[in-house]
Protein backbone atom coordinates (compact mmCIF):
# COMPACT_ATOMS: atom_id res chain seq x y z
CA UNK A 1 0.00 0.00 0.00
CA UNK A 2 1.46 3.07 -1.32
CA UNK A 3 0.59 6.33 1.35
CA UNK A 4 0.32 9.70 -0.83
CA UNK A 5 0.39 13.15 1.00
CA UNK A 6 -2.19 16.05 -0.31
CA UNK A 7 -0.93 18.98 0.62
CA UNK A 8 -3.63 21.28 -1.32
CA UNK A 9 -7.15 20.16 -2.25
CA UNK A 10 -6.98 18.50 -5.76
CA UNK A 11 -9.57 16.73 -8.12
CA UNK A 12 -11.16 13.53 -6.72
CA UNK A 13 -10.09 12.60 -10.95
CA UNK A 14 -6.57 11.14 -9.05
CA UNK A 15 -8.69 8.27 -7.88
CA UNK A 16 -8.86 6.85 -11.70
CA UNK A 17 -5.15 6.24 -11.58
CA UNK A 18 -4.77 5.83 -7.49
CA UNK A 19 -6.86 3.31 -6.95
CA UNK A 20 -8.12 2.44 -2.90
CA UNK A 21 -6.59 -1.13 -3.22
CA UNK A 22 -3.21 0.10 -3.60
CA UNK A 23 -3.08 3.71 -2.40
CA UNK A 24 -4.07 5.22 1.04
CA UNK A 25 -4.42 9.27 0.50
CA UNK A 26 -4.35 11.82 3.67
CA UNK A 27 -3.99 15.21 3.74
CA UNK A 28 -1.88 14.14 7.55
CA UNK A 29 -0.56 11.26 5.98
CA UNK A 30 3.31 11.18 8.41
CA UNK A 31 5.11 9.02 6.62
CA UNK A 32 4.32 9.53 2.71
CA UNK A 33 5.89 7.82 -0.36
CA UNK A 34 4.33 10.52 -2.78
CA UNK A 35 3.26 14.24 -2.49
CA UNK A 36 0.32 15.57 -4.48
CA UNK A 37 0.97 19.42 -4.57
CA UNK A 38 -0.02 22.58 -6.08
CA UNK A 39 0.73 25.79 -4.47
CA UNK A 40 1.32 24.50 -0.95
CA UNK A 41 5.02 26.46 -0.02
CA UNK A 42 7.07 22.85 0.81
CA UNK A 43 10.24 24.86 1.56
CA UNK A 44 9.78 25.40 5.24
CA UNK A 45 8.56 21.17 5.09
CA UNK A 46 10.27 18.29 6.46
CA UNK A 47 11.19 15.77 3.78
CA UNK A 48 10.79 12.30 5.55
CA UNK A 49 12.96 9.54 4.70
CA UNK A 50 10.09 7.75 3.55
CA UNK A 51 9.30 9.78 0.38
CA UNK A 52 9.83 8.91 -2.93
CA UNK A 53 8.41 11.41 -5.16
CA UNK A 54 6.89 14.84 -5.42
CA UNK A 55 4.24 15.42 -7.81
CA UNK A 56 3.43 19.05 -8.71
CA UNK A 57 -0.24 19.21 -10.43
CA UNK A 58 1.11 22.65 -12.21
CA UNK A 59 4.25 23.82 -14.56
CA UNK A 60 5.74 25.70 -11.92
CA UNK A 61 7.86 24.16 -9.05
CA UNK A 62 8.79 27.04 -7.15
CA UNK A 63 7.46 25.84 -4.43
CA UNK A 64 9.31 23.14 -3.59
CA UNK A 65 12.94 22.39 -2.59
CA UNK A 66 14.90 20.74 -5.41
CA UNK A 67 18.17 20.85 -3.89
CA UNK A 68 16.97 19.07 -0.82
CA UNK A 69 15.23 16.50 -3.15
CA UNK A 70 18.06 15.97 -5.40
CA UNK A 71 20.04 15.19 -2.43
CA UNK A 72 17.65 13.10 -0.80
CA UNK A 73 16.87 11.37 -4.59
CA UNK A 74 12.89 12.25 -4.55
CA UNK A 75 11.65 12.67 -7.93
CA UNK A 76 10.26 15.85 -8.45
CA UNK A 77 6.84 15.90 -11.42
CA UNK A 78 5.37 18.68 -12.81
CA UNK A 79 2.67 18.90 -15.66
CA UNK A 80 3.92 20.70 -18.67
CA UNK A 81 0.68 21.34 -21.08
CA UNK A 82 -1.63 20.14 -18.73
CA UNK A 83 -3.17 23.67 -18.11
CA UNK A 84 -2.16 25.04 -21.49
CA UNK A 85 -5.46 25.81 -22.80
CA UNK A 86 -6.48 27.80 -19.76
CA UNK A 87 -3.78 29.71 -19.98
CA UNK A 88 -3.82 30.22 -23.72
CA UNK A 89 -7.02 31.67 -23.35
CA UNK A 90 -6.51 34.08 -21.43
CA UNK A 91 -3.73 35.60 -23.51
CA UNK A 92 -6.11 36.04 -25.84
CA UNK A 93 -8.50 38.01 -23.80
CA UNK A 94 -5.08 39.75 -22.64
CA UNK A 95 -4.40 40.69 -25.89
CA UNK A 96 -8.02 42.69 -26.02
CA UNK A 97 -7.77 43.91 -22.66
CA UNK A 98 -4.27 45.59 -23.26
CA UNK A 99 -4.94 46.70 -27.15
CA UNK A 100 -8.67 48.06 -26.08
CA UNK A 101 -8.07 49.75 -22.77
CA UNK A 102 -11.13 47.74 -21.84
CA UNK A 103 -10.47 47.37 -18.07
CA UNK A 104 -9.59 51.42 -17.87
CA UNK A 105 -13.21 51.33 -19.48
CA UNK A 106 -14.99 49.21 -17.37
CA UNK A 107 -13.55 51.43 -14.16
CA UNK A 108 -14.58 54.62 -15.58
CA UNK A 109 -18.07 54.01 -16.62
CA UNK A 110 -18.26 52.85 -12.61
CA UNK A 111 -18.02 56.32 -11.84
CA UNK A 112 -21.45 56.68 -13.52
CA UNK A 113 -22.99 55.20 -11.34
CA UNK A 114 -26.35 57.05 -9.73
CA UNK A 115 -26.00 59.42 -12.17
CA UNK A 116 -29.48 58.29 -14.07
CA UNK A 117 -30.94 59.54 -17.42
CA UNK A 118 -27.19 61.42 -17.80
CA UNK A 119 -25.37 58.35 -17.86
CA UNK A 120 -26.03 57.99 -22.23
CA UNK A 121 -24.81 61.33 -22.93
CA UNK A 122 -21.76 60.84 -20.61
CA UNK A 123 -20.37 57.11 -22.17
CA UNK A 124 -21.59 58.94 -25.61
CA UNK A 125 -18.66 61.72 -24.41
CA UNK A 126 -16.30 59.92 -22.49
CA UNK A 127 -16.20 56.81 -24.50
CA UNK A 128 -13.28 58.29 -26.79
CA UNK A 129 -10.85 58.33 -24.15
CA UNK A 130 -10.01 54.70 -24.21
CA UNK A 131 -10.12 54.00 -27.96
CA UNK A 132 -7.21 51.29 -29.36
CA UNK A 133 -6.97 49.56 -31.97
CA UNK A 134 -8.21 46.54 -33.76
CA UNK A 135 -5.29 43.33 -33.70
CA UNK A 136 -5.96 41.92 -37.34
CA UNK A 137 -3.06 42.81 -39.07
CA UNK A 138 -0.78 43.31 -36.53
CA UNK A 139 1.82 41.62 -36.19
CA UNK A 140 2.74 39.38 -32.57
CA UNK A 141 5.87 38.42 -31.76
CA UNK A 142 5.63 34.87 -29.14
CA UNK A 143 8.88 34.40 -27.61
CA UNK A 144 8.54 30.65 -26.29
CA UNK A 145 6.68 28.78 -28.90
CA UNK A 146 6.08 25.77 -26.04
CA UNK A 147 2.46 24.08 -25.17
CA UNK A 148 1.03 27.86 -24.64
CA UNK A 149 3.20 29.76 -26.95
CA UNK A 150 1.89 27.35 -29.91
CA UNK A 151 -1.73 27.39 -29.35
CA UNK A 152 -1.54 31.49 -29.16
CA UNK A 153 0.15 32.02 -31.94
CA UNK A 154 -2.03 29.36 -33.94
CA UNK A 155 -4.91 31.50 -32.29
CA UNK A 156 -3.64 34.76 -33.15
CA UNK A 157 -2.66 33.85 -36.33
CA UNK A 158 -5.69 31.42 -37.36
CA UNK A 159 -8.43 33.20 -35.20
CA UNK A 160 -7.76 36.89 -34.80
CA UNK A 161 -5.65 37.32 -38.72
CA UNK A 162 -2.94 38.79 -37.00
CA UNK A 163 0.63 38.36 -38.62
CA UNK A 164 2.70 35.82 -36.06
CA UNK A 165 6.37 36.06 -35.36
CA UNK A 166 8.33 33.28 -32.85
CA UNK A 167 11.51 32.72 -31.22
CA UNK A 168 12.33 29.72 -29.56
CA UNK A 169 15.62 27.96 -29.80
CA UNK A 170 14.91 25.34 -28.24
CA UNK A 171 11.76 23.88 -29.79
CA UNK A 172 10.15 20.70 -29.46
CA UNK A 173 9.34 18.35 -32.78
CA UNK A 174 6.22 18.39 -30.86
CA UNK A 175 5.29 22.20 -30.70
CA UNK A 176 6.77 22.44 -33.75
CA UNK A 177 4.83 20.14 -35.68
CA UNK A 178 1.61 22.17 -33.97
CA UNK A 179 2.33 25.43 -35.25
CA UNK A 180 0.16 26.70 -38.32
CA UNK A 181 2.93 26.71 -41.20
CA UNK A 182 2.65 30.45 -42.04
CA UNK A 183 3.86 31.28 -38.68
CA UNK A 184 7.80 32.71 -39.34
CA UNK A 185 10.78 32.35 -37.04
CA UNK A 186 13.01 35.08 -35.79
CA UNK A 187 16.78 33.85 -35.47
CA UNK A 188 17.12 35.89 -32.27
CA UNK A 189 14.68 38.10 -29.74
CA UNK A 190 16.17 41.38 -30.95
CA UNK A 191 14.79 40.81 -34.00
CA UNK A 192 11.79 39.70 -32.98
CA UNK A 193 11.03 42.79 -30.50
CA UNK A 194 11.93 44.72 -33.55
CA UNK A 195 9.52 43.99 -35.37
CA UNK A 196 6.47 42.85 -33.21
CA UNK A 197 3.33 45.49 -32.47
CA UNK A 198 2.47 43.28 -29.32
CA UNK A 199 4.80 40.48 -27.64
CA UNK A 200 3.86 37.84 -25.16
CA UNK A 201 5.87 35.96 -23.48
CA UNK A 202 6.28 32.61 -22.89
CA UNK A 203 9.30 31.12 -21.09
CA UNK A 204 10.24 29.65 -17.93
CA UNK A 205 12.06 31.63 -15.31
CA UNK A 206 15.90 31.01 -15.25
CA UNK A 207 19.08 32.97 -14.64
CA UNK A 208 19.05 33.57 -18.38
CA UNK A 209 15.62 34.76 -18.45
CA UNK A 210 15.41 37.07 -15.40
CA UNK A 211 14.45 40.57 -16.30
CA UNK A 212 14.28 39.33 -20.12
CA UNK A 213 12.58 42.55 -20.96
CA UNK A 214 14.61 45.10 -19.24
CA UNK A 215 15.73 48.51 -20.37
CA UNK A 216 18.16 47.78 -22.85
CA UNK A 217 15.37 45.61 -24.63
CA UNK A 218 12.59 47.64 -24.37
CA UNK A 219 14.83 50.05 -26.17
CA UNK A 220 15.33 47.64 -29.08
CA UNK A 221 11.11 47.65 -29.40
CA UNK A 222 8.04 49.50 -31.23
CA UNK A 223 7.26 52.70 -29.51
CA UNK A 224 3.56 51.98 -28.22
CA UNK A 225 4.08 47.88 -28.16
CA UNK A 226 2.18 45.54 -26.15
CA UNK A 227 3.87 43.29 -23.87
CA UNK A 228 1.79 40.77 -22.28
CA UNK A 229 3.49 38.54 -19.83
CA UNK A 230 1.73 35.49 -18.69
CA UNK A 231 5.06 33.15 -17.09
CA UNK A 232 6.29 34.94 -14.20
CA UNK A 233 6.70 38.22 -13.02
CA UNK A 234 10.29 38.46 -12.52
CA UNK A 235 10.63 37.85 -16.63
CA UNK A 236 10.32 42.02 -16.55
CA UNK A 237 12.49 44.68 -15.03
CA UNK A 238 9.83 46.50 -13.15
CA UNK A 239 11.51 49.76 -13.01
CA UNK A 240 12.38 49.97 -16.50
CA UNK A 241 8.62 48.55 -17.46
CA UNK A 242 7.24 51.70 -15.58
CA UNK A 243 9.54 54.25 -17.32
CA UNK A 244 8.46 52.96 -20.24
CA UNK A 245 4.79 53.00 -19.64
CA UNK A 246 5.11 56.39 -18.53
CA UNK A 247 6.77 57.59 -21.37
CA UNK A 248 4.68 56.18 -23.65
CA UNK A 249 7.05 53.46 -25.08
CA UNK A 250 5.49 50.56 -24.00
CA UNK A 251 1.35 51.38 -24.74
CA UNK A 252 0.32 48.50 -22.29
CA UNK A 253 1.13 45.85 -20.38
CA UNK A 254 -0.74 42.67 -19.15
CA UNK A 255 0.14 40.47 -16.62
CA UNK A 256 -1.24 37.37 -14.70
CA UNK A 257 1.52 38.04 -11.89
CA UNK A 258 0.93 40.88 -9.69
CA UNK A 259 3.66 42.78 -7.95
CA UNK A 260 3.24 45.52 -5.50
CA UNK A 261 5.40 48.37 -7.77
CA UNK A 262 2.72 47.75 -10.98
CA UNK A 263 -0.82 47.48 -9.41
CA UNK A 264 -2.51 51.24 -10.20
CA UNK A 265 0.24 51.99 -12.55
CA UNK A 266 -1.93 53.58 -15.60
CA UNK A 267 -2.20 51.35 -18.71
CA UNK A 268 -1.27 48.01 -16.75
CA UNK A 269 -4.11 45.60 -16.29
CA UNK A 270 -2.74 43.08 -13.44
CA UNK A 271 -4.65 40.08 -13.09
CA UNK A 272 -4.46 37.95 -9.59
CA UNK A 273 -2.81 34.97 -11.45
CA UNK A 274 -6.17 33.56 -13.49
CA UNK A 275 -3.98 31.87 -15.96
CA UNK A 276 -4.85 27.88 -14.46
CA UNK A 277 -8.07 28.91 -13.00
CA UNK A 278 -10.55 26.50 -14.51
CA UNK A 279 -12.28 23.16 -13.66
CA UNK A 280 -10.56 21.46 -16.57
CA UNK A 281 -7.17 22.75 -16.31
CA UNK A 282 -7.21 21.60 -12.62
CA UNK A 283 -8.42 18.50 -13.74
CA UNK A 284 -6.12 18.04 -16.22
CA UNK A 285 -3.15 18.65 -13.63
CA UNK A 286 -4.38 16.43 -11.57
CA UNK A 287 -4.73 13.64 -14.42
CA UNK A 288 -1.42 14.33 -14.79
CA UNK A 289 0.20 14.65 -11.90
CA UNK A 290 -1.28 11.41 -10.19
CA UNK A 291 -0.28 9.26 -13.11
CA UNK A 292 3.05 10.08 -13.34
CA UNK A 293 3.28 9.59 -9.59
CA UNK A 294 2.02 5.97 -10.11
CA UNK A 295 3.68 5.25 -12.72
CA UNK A 296 6.78 5.92 -10.86
CA UNK A 297 5.99 4.42 -7.49
CA UNK A 298 4.72 0.78 -9.34
CA UNK A 299 7.60 0.80 -12.19
CA UNK A 300 9.91 3.52 -12.13
CA UNK A 301 8.87 5.36 -14.74
CA UNK A 302 9.82 8.96 -14.69
CA UNK A 303 8.06 11.65 -17.72
CA UNK A 304 8.37 15.27 -17.29
CA UNK A 305 10.39 15.28 -14.13
CA UNK A 306 12.40 18.82 -13.10
CA UNK A 307 15.47 16.91 -11.52
CA UNK A 308 15.69 13.38 -13.06
CA UNK A 309 16.31 12.30 -16.61
CA UNK A 310 13.08 10.61 -18.16
CA UNK A 311 13.18 7.19 -18.05
CA UNK A 312 10.77 5.25 -19.93
CA UNK A 313 9.50 1.35 -19.15
CA UNK A 314 7.17 -0.96 -20.08
CA UNK A 315 5.17 -3.32 -17.40
CA UNK A 316 8.08 -4.64 -15.29
CA UNK A 317 8.10 -8.28 -16.45
CA UNK A 318 10.97 -9.43 -14.27
CA UNK A 319 13.00 -8.48 -11.15
CA UNK A 320 14.01 -4.39 -11.59
CA UNK A 321 16.47 -2.71 -9.90
CA UNK A 322 16.41 1.53 -9.98
CA UNK A 323 19.59 3.54 -8.80
CA UNK A 324 19.43 7.24 -8.26
CA UNK A 325 23.24 8.03 -8.15
CA UNK A 326 25.76 11.30 -8.53
CA UNK A 327 26.31 11.59 -12.36
CA UNK A 328 30.71 10.86 -11.64
CA UNK A 329 32.53 8.18 -13.70
CA UNK A 330 32.49 4.40 -12.96
CA UNK A 331 29.19 3.98 -11.12
CA UNK A 332 27.57 1.90 -13.81
CA UNK A 333 30.30 -0.48 -13.87
CA UNK A 334 30.11 -0.96 -9.70
CA UNK A 335 26.76 -1.60 -9.75
CA UNK A 336 27.11 -3.82 -12.62
CA UNK A 337 30.06 -5.85 -10.48
CA UNK A 338 28.02 -5.90 -7.71
CA UNK A 339 25.23 -8.15 -9.33
CA UNK A 340 27.56 -9.87 -11.51
CA UNK A 341 29.59 -11.33 -8.51
CA UNK A 342 26.16 -12.73 -7.11
CA UNK A 343 25.87 -14.94 -10.26
CA UNK A 344 22.75 -12.60 -11.51
CA UNK A 345 22.49 -12.17 -14.90
CA UNK A 346 21.47 -8.70 -16.52
CA UNK A 347 18.64 -8.92 -18.94
CA UNK A 348 18.02 -5.24 -20.32
CA UNK A 349 19.66 -2.04 -18.59
CA UNK A 350 19.23 2.36 -19.06
CA UNK A 351 21.63 4.99 -17.69
CA UNK A 352 20.76 8.23 -18.27
CA UNK A 353 21.56 11.48 -16.91
CA UNK A 354 20.49 15.23 -15.56
CA UNK A 355 22.78 17.42 -14.73
CA UNK A 356 24.22 16.35 -11.54
CA UNK A 357 21.74 13.71 -11.05
CA UNK A 358 21.51 10.17 -13.04
CA UNK A 359 19.43 7.21 -12.54
CA UNK A 360 20.33 3.49 -13.65
CA UNK A 361 17.62 1.01 -14.18
CA UNK A 362 18.64 -2.78 -14.37
CA UNK A 363 15.93 -5.62 -15.79
CA UNK A 364 17.44 -8.68 -13.41
CA UNK A 365 16.68 -12.68 -14.63
CA UNK A 366 16.70 -13.35 -11.10
CA UNK A 367 15.43 -12.02 -7.52
CA UNK A 368 17.99 -9.45 -6.23
CA UNK A 369 18.91 -10.64 -2.31
CA UNK A 370 18.47 -7.68 -0.10
CA UNK A 371 22.32 -8.17 0.78
CA UNK A 372 22.88 -7.33 -2.22
CA UNK A 373 20.74 -4.14 -2.28
CA UNK A 374 22.39 -3.39 0.88
CA UNK A 375 25.73 -3.38 -1.07
CA UNK A 376 24.68 -1.52 -3.65
CA UNK A 377 23.01 1.06 -1.33
CA UNK A 378 26.42 1.75 0.24
CA UNK A 379 28.49 2.59 -2.86
CA UNK A 380 29.78 5.85 -2.74
CA UNK A 381 27.27 8.48 -4.78
CA UNK A 382 24.95 5.96 -4.70
CA UNK A 383 21.66 7.93 -3.23
CA UNK A 384 18.63 5.63 -3.08
CA UNK A 385 17.73 1.97 -4.33
CA UNK A 386 14.39 0.67 -5.08
CA UNK A 387 13.40 -2.59 -6.46
CA UNK A 388 10.34 -3.84 -8.44
CA UNK A 389 8.76 -7.38 -8.14
CA UNK A 390 7.57 -8.55 -11.48
CA UNK A 391 3.79 -8.11 -12.38
CA UNK A 392 1.45 -10.22 -12.44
Amino acid sequence: MYKIQTLNAISDIIHQHLSAEKYLIAKDEPVPDGVLVRSADMHCLELPQSLLAIARAGAGTNNVPIDRCNKQGIVVFNTPGANANAVAELVVCGLMLGSRNIVGGIVWAQTLKGLKEQVPALVEKGKNQFVGPEVRGKTLGVVGLGAIGAIVANAAELGLGMEVIGYDPFISVESAWALSSSIRRCNDRDELFAQADYITLHVPLGEKTRSLVDAETIAKMKDGVHLLNFSRAELVDTAALIAALESGKVASYVTDFPVEDIIGVPNAVVIPHLGASTPESEENCAHMAARQLRDYLERGQIRNSVNFPEIMLGSCVGYRVLVIHENVPSMVSAISSAIGERGINIDNMQNKSRKENAITVLELDDHPPESLVAEIRALPGVIRVRTFEPEM
